[in-house]
């Protein structure tokens, strides 16, 4: 009995070329919503030499779902993605509540790629106390 050939991995976890030998690297809008995602998703103080990297969000994890919380999410939100993020030109950053989830708020994040001003959109939703 063979045993099922299972794909190689290499340190540090490489990617393996597809049929034509091309490795598949994200596009720049792809990059650039993951990065949003990192940024947002880093405590400040996690990253070593680093230590302001990050959006700050989980200091607000216990917060109540108030008008001037989600003010602070925004700003929060808008100050780590125009530190951090340079390869996007902030448009909007708007919090909402969402609906029968109170312990909730979804933000929403609108930006231009600062390399050719194609439109981009990110939607997080941040979990709170309630």
């Amino acid at each position: 009995m063979t045993t099922p050939l299972r794909p190689l991995l290499g340190w540090p976890l490489l990617p393996l070329p597809d049929e034509q030998g091309a490795l598949a690297w994200p596009d720049l809008a792809q990059s650039v919503r993951e990065g949003i995602r990192i940024i947002l998703s880093t405590r400040p103080g996690e990253q070593l030499m680093r230590p302001e990297f990050g959006g700050g969000l989980e200091r607000l994890l216990h917060a109540p779902n108030t008008v001037a919380t989600r003010r602070e999410i925004r700003d929060l939100v808008n100050d780590a993605l125009t530190r951090w993020e340079r390869r996007i030109l902030l448009d909007a950053v708007e919090v909402w509540e969402v609906p029968d989830e109170p312990s909730q708020v979804r933000v929403e994040i609108a930006y231009r790629l600062a390399r050719n001003g194609a439109p981009g959109a990110m939607n997080v939703t941040v979990q709170l106390e309630g």
